[in-house]
Parts: structure tokens; sequence; C-alpha cells
């Protein structure tokens, strides 16, 4: 993909980021205090707060990655949509009001509100930094892919650049330029995600796409749509060589791969990496996704395009049987040599097909049915036990106001999943799929409008990672300082030392963000969030609601449950396919087991550990007690 950012992109992002630096020192002088620093001193109003906890939660994961998603799978990637909004529904009902009662600073609070135990203090603070870092890795990842072709700059410049701008913002005013920087950008996110699909709608379907300001190129349409064997052999086509499913055919000296489909269909790939094969050589990445005929239209006007058309009837044409969408798809292999690689090839598709379930969360095999339940699980119980989303409820003066600030989450939060729907589905139809990374579909789709809301869009979206990426140090700072320092280690640090450790930690934390975003650059950023939804699912969610309903939970039960979650989520996570496929470069064949979600085993496992060690050492803690 070859976007180059414009003047007025630069000066647009370049007035965002001036603006947060603003507001961080702006606020700095109201972070004297631990209050101050790690809870805005608890004087947030509920509806900021609940504004906050949108721009807090609507991370790179929900704008790059859902879109994205959705762009590419249709179907399926609304799922994660559905499975974050899901989560608020235990937030709201379970958990808001609890945590601000029992809690001051951290998750760890409210846990050991009534112990006073320093194995929870350790372990919830462990707990606290390993989602954190989790989560910590899509947003700096999707952070690069935002200023690839905002500001025409490497995707590991990106990264940096986030990272050094959130550490400003952390250790000048912590929380309270947080919160504001939140606010601000979850305001935005809504307002000019929602004219985007305005202009989608306005433009209607139309089966000839814009092409996109500032690409170098124009989308390759002209594909042969598919072949069978013999009719390759017949046209000169020698196979040369096969893995798997992709078979690589020469033809005059150049190198042609196609995708077998189990009927035998053999579909072109367009390009391998970012060399395209089948064209003119070292070619680039275009935008490619395209409506290729609209159903139910009559004449041959008709068939070109809709004109405007309102929500319900843009989903009704895109959705009809007679539809056909160019749906583009990735497959990594190995060639002859052991030299890894990734084809792209479209595949055209019914309006039915682009939003039938199934397309990724397949339910064929046991271990498919197993990995859809976890990512399920994981993203519903996941919300509700991120530590970042729960800190937030210590900003405001009361219980009542942490669930009213709830509630303005949940309908800014399902307002903005709904706009993901036509964000993904537009790109999609309009050529703004880049097939090397899907997270910039909405940002593109953005650009095919023009290149003003295009920086816009992404500078907002630059924003997003920004405001996500300092809640998460924000709460792992303070597991660090408050937690690990003054009350696990018995420092007895006074109110400016837990600050300036909590400053000193988020420089920290900020650096391996740094580290970790660069290496996983290229995957899903929706996807690896779903890692930190479990991970907190299974580490801390069974703690917090056994604590609440359970009165025989005691602090060894809590310990033995964080840390069981831990280790049982990362272990499958680390052992599973999706990290054979990707750092560990070998193939998804070689994991140690198919499971590539560890919720369904993770989080039972953790209820079940808490059980057991609570009723063994419940008559042991009764009696110190």
């Amino acid at each position: 993909m070859n976007l180059h950012g414009t003047p007025l992109s630069i000066i647009i992002f370049a007035s965002f980021v001036a603006m947060v630096l603003w507001l961080s020192f702006f606020f700095a002088r109201k972070a004297k205090s631990a209050a101050g620093y790690y809870a805005a001193g608890g004087q947030i109003h509920w509806a900021v707060n609940g504004i906050s906890f949108a721009g807090d939660y609507l991370s790179a994961a929900s704008f790059l990655g859902i879109c994205g998603m959705i762009a590419t799978l249709g179907y399926d990637g609304f799922l994660y949509s559905i499975g974050y909004l899901a989560g608020w529904v235990v937030a709201l009902f379970v958990v808001a009001e609890p945590m601000k009662r029992m809690g001051k600073f951290t998750f760890a609070d409210a846990l050991d509100a009534k112990f006073n135990s320093k194995g929870i203090k350790l372990a919830a603070a462990i707990s606290t930094l390993v989602v954190s870092i989790c989560y910590l890795i899509p947003q700096m990842n999707g952070a690069g892919s935002l200023v690839e072709p905002l500001l025409g700059l490497p995707h590991w410049v990106g990264v940096i650049i986030v990272g050094v701008i959130v550490i400003a913002i952390v250790s000048t005013a912590g929380m309270t330029s947080t919160t504001y920087v939140q606010f601000l950008k979850g305001g935005l996110l809504l307002i000019f995600s929602f004219i985007v699909v305005v202009f989608l709608l306005v433009r209607g379907l139309s089966t000839d796409p814009p092409s996109l300001a500032g690409a170098d190129g124009e989308s390759l349409l002209n594909i042969p749509e598919h072949s069978t064997k013999a009719e390759l052999a017949e046209e000169g086509y020698q196979l040369a060589f096969t893995s798997g499913d992709l078979l690589e055919y020469t033809r005059d000296g150049k190198i042609s791969w196609w995708k077998v489909d189990p009927d035998g269909t053999l579909w072109q790939a367009q390009w391998r990496n970012a060399t395209l094969v089948n064209g003119e050589p070292d070619g680039l990445l275009f935008p490619v996704g395209r409506i290729k005929t609209i159903g139910g239209m009559n004449g041959p006007e008709g068939a070109k395009g809709t004109g405007s058309v309102g929500p319900v009837g843009f989903l009704a044409r895109l959705t009809h049987p007679d539809t056909r969408i160019e749906q583009w798809h990735k497959k990594t292999v190995f060639d002859d040599a052991g030299e890894k690689f990734s084809v792209f090839y479209p595949k055209t598709v019914s309006g039915t097909t682009q939003m039938k379930p199934g397309v990724k969360f397949k339910v064929e095999t046991f271990w498919q049915k197993m990995n859809f339940v976890s990512l399920m699980l994981a993203l519903f119980f996941g919300t509700a036990a991120l530590p970042h989303i729960l800190i937030r409820y210590y900003t405001v003066p009361s219980p009542a106001c942490a669930r009213k600030s709830t509630i303005v989450a949940i309908a800014a939060i399902g307002f903005f999943y709904v706009l993901t729907l036509f964000l993904g589905l537009g790109a999609a139809t309009n050529g703004t799929v880049n097939p090397a990374d899907n997270n910039m579909s909405a940002p593109l789709l953005a650009m095919s409008f023009g290149g003003v809301i295009f920086a816009i869009i992404s500078a907002i979206a630059f924003a997003t990672v920004l405001g996500t990426v300092a809640g998460l140090i924000v709460a792992a700072s303070g597991a660090v300082a408050h937690d690990l320092m003054d009350r696990f280690g018995g420092m007895n640090l006074s109110e400016q030392e837990k600050v300036r450790a909590g400053k000193y930690s988020a420089f920290v934390v900020g650096i391996i963000a740094i580290i970790l975003g660069i290496v996983f650059q290229g995957i899903n950023v929706s996807f690896l969030v779903g890692w930190a939804f479990a991970v907190a699912a299974s580490a801390n969610l069974p703690a917090i609601l056994m604590l609440l309903f359970w009165k025989k939970t005691t602090a060894a039960g809590i310990v033995a449950s964080i840390c069981v979650g831990i280790v049982a989520a990362l272990g499958i996570i680390l052992t599973g396919p999706a990290m054979f496929a990707g750092p560990y470069g070998k193939t998804a064949a070689d994991a140690l087991h198919p499971l590539g979600q560890p919720g369904i085993i993770s989080i039972p496992l953790s209820f079940l550990t808490l059980i057991v060690v609570s009723l063994v050492t419940q008559k042991k803690e009764t009696a110190t007690a």
C-alpha cells in the first residue's frame, strides 16, 4: 500500500496531538496527590465519565480491527461488536457500584477490601500488568498502521510516536488528563464515524467504486474469476509447486498462484507478499473490494448503482441473494525452499454469503466449536474485568454516579458498534480494503470521500489509540506504585512519592508497549484484543463475582484463582496455533493444541480453583481472623 500523507493530513494530525498535550499540561496541577493522579480526585461528572468510558473502551480494536474484520469476513467480524457490547451488561448490573464502594485507586483495592492480604495485592497487581500489556499490544500495532498512510512513515515510527506521547500524557497529569483525552476522542469518534456513514448512505451502492485520492495506482478489478486445472493446462500453465490448498503455476517465465476450493474450483491469487505476481512484477498492494452486481435492481442504470439509500435499504440491497461481492482473503504458506509468504486472492460471494456466519468462525468440528464459544465467553465476561475499565469507577463521586456513567457508556458504545457494521461493509464495497492490513479499512473508506475527512478520521483514530493506551498505562502504573511498592512492599510512600513512582512506572510500561507493538505488526488488532479479554475474564472476573456473591470466598482462594487464570490463559495462548503461525514463524499445524482461544478452559478452571481452595482454607482463615 503506497499512500502518502498530505500537508493537510499532517496539519490536522499535529493539531490533535497538540490539543492532547495541552490538556495534559493544563491538568497537571491537579495531579499532585495520589488521589488526583490515579483517580482524578473522584470528581469527574458521571456524564463525562460515561463518554470517557466509551473513549477508553472504543479502542483500536473497535474502530480499526472490527471494521477490518467486517470488511473482509462480513457477519463474523460483527460478532466481535456483539460480544464487546454484551459484556457491559455484566459491568452495569454486577460490577459498577460494588467497585466504587470497595475500591480506592486500583483493581487490587476492591479485591482486598475485606482481607488486607499481601497475597491478593501481589496477585491482583500482576494480573493488572499482564492484562494491560496484552491489551497494549494491539493498540500500539494499530497506531503503526495509522501512521503509515497518514504521515507516510514506517509502522515502527508510528508505534514510537504513540508511546512517547502517551508517556507524556500519563507522566504529567495521570487520570485527569487521561479522562478528558478519552472524553474528547470518544465524542469525536462517534460524531465523525456517523458522518462517514451518512456520506456512505448518500453515495449508495455502486458497481463502479471510487478511486482513492493519494493512492499510487488503481485497484486491479479485471482479475480472472475462477478456473479449473484442466483449463489452466489448456492455456499453457504448468504446475510447479503445491502448498496445501495453494498451487503455483508458471507460464512464459511468470509465476501464478491459485487457491483451490474443496469443490476443485481455482481462484487466482493476486499478490505474493507486496509483489504483484499475476500482473506487472514488483507491483503494490492497492485497495480492493467492490460490489460487482446489485440484486433486485431493474434496468441498465439501476444495475450500476442505487443512488442515495437509507440504512435498511443499504443492508437489504447488499444482502440480496443476487448481489455479488468481491471478497478478499489472505493465505500464509511456505514454499518448497522453506520461505514463508502470504498470498492474497479474491473470491466472489453472494450478498447472502457476505452476511452469513461461518466465514471465520466455522463450527463444523469439535475444536472449531470450542474456539467460538471460548471467544464469546471471553468477550462477554472480559469487559467487566479489564483493569483500565474498572479504575474508571473511582473517578466519579458516588456508586450512583458509577451506575449512571455505565448507562451512558452502553448507549454510546452500542451506537458506535451499529456504525461499525456500515463502515466495514462500506469498505468492502467501495474498493477501500488493504488486503495486507485490513485494520485500515475504515480510514481508507473515509479517504474515498476526500482528504479532509480521511485526515480527521485518521487523527481521531490516532487519538483513540492515545486515550486507550493512556488508560492502560495509568492502570499498570497504579499496580506497580500503589499495589506492589506501597501496599505489598510496605514502603509507606508519601503522596508525592506515590505520584513519582507512578510516573516512573508509566515510562517503563510505555517502553515495553513500544517494543511489543513493533513485534506484533500486521496481526488484526481486534483478534489480539480477544486475548486480553480472555486473560481478564480468566484471572479477574471469577475473583470479583465470587467475592461479591459467595460468602465463603477466602483470600487464598482469590490468590489461587487469579494465578491459575493467568497461567492457564497465557499457557493456552502461547502454545496455540495463532502464535505458531505468527510470531513463532511456523505453521498452525505445529502448535501443541488446536485451541485458539483459552476462555472455555481457563475461565471455568479459575472458578473451580477459587471454590476448592476457599473451602479448604476457610476454617484456617476464620481462625486467624
